[in-house]
């Protein structure tokens, strides 16, 4: 195996086990609320410590998009996918499940599109708009398969998510107990978009330091 061949399998697992990490650790700390409030916003009943965690999925995708090209993005993604699905599986129903594997398959290709389609603009551009586009396609898919009364095809519904209460816990309308959850989990996923620039810049110049001068990856 020629040297060449050899790095790139040694990006492609570390990349896999960046991406294997976080997806572990997000399937962990989704079972713990966040306990604190923000003036009269409960934050227990919005939001669990995975919605910190899962964003950086998408520094990983564009870090490995970004030096080794969209065709190795895409394994890793798919890494991510198939345990994304068999942990959520253990841990959770089908349903769930399958709208949790659903939403970050699509999200994370998505991400791999616009990143490659932005990846001659500025730095930040290609990281910030392809994780913004891809957090709100998630949260939109995920919300809406696991817990819409109009997908459950899919599996039994939950009774409790259906709920109606105040949105946020703040407002006089109404609505589903899951749409909450949705705005409350895109808020910090968007939020951490912004964020995580800082590690991607500095992720970014500490990888071409390593890799050396770094060719334009764009097939794929």
């Amino acid at each position: 195996m020629d040297k060449g061949k050899t790095s790139s399998m040694k990006a492609l697992g570390a990349a896999i086990a960046a991406m294997a990490a976080v997806v572990t650790a997000s399937n962990f700390l989704v079972q713990f609320p966040v306990r604190g409030s923000i003036g009269a916003l409960d934050l227990a009943d919005l939001l669990t410590w995975g919605a910190f965690t899962y964003p950086v999925a998408f520094l990983v995708t564009d870090l490995t998009n970004r030096n080794f090209g969209p065709a190795m993005a895409r394994k890793v993604v798919m890494a991510g996918f198939v345990l994304a699905v068999g942990l959520s599986m253990w841990l959770a129903t089908p349903r769930i499940a399958m709208a949790s594997g659903s939403a970050f398959l699509v999200a994370q290709m998505l991400d791999v599109v616009v990143f490659n389609r932005l990846r001659n603009m500025r730095w930040w551009t290609p990281p910030l708009v392809s994780s913004l586009l891809g957090s709100l396609i998630d949260t939109f898919l995920f919300f809406s398969l696991a817990f819409s009364a109009t997908m459950a095809v899919l599996g039994p519904n939950d009774a409790f998510a259906m709920e109606s209460a105040p949105l946020l816990g703040l407002f006089a309308v109404e609505a589903p107990r899951w749409a909450s959850w949705a705005l409350g989990d895109l808020g910090v996923k968007l939020l951490m978009a912004l964020a995580l620039l800082g590690p991607y810049g500095l992720l970014r110049r500490l990888l071409d330091r390593l890799l050396g001068a770094r060719a334009p990856a764009v097939a794929g």
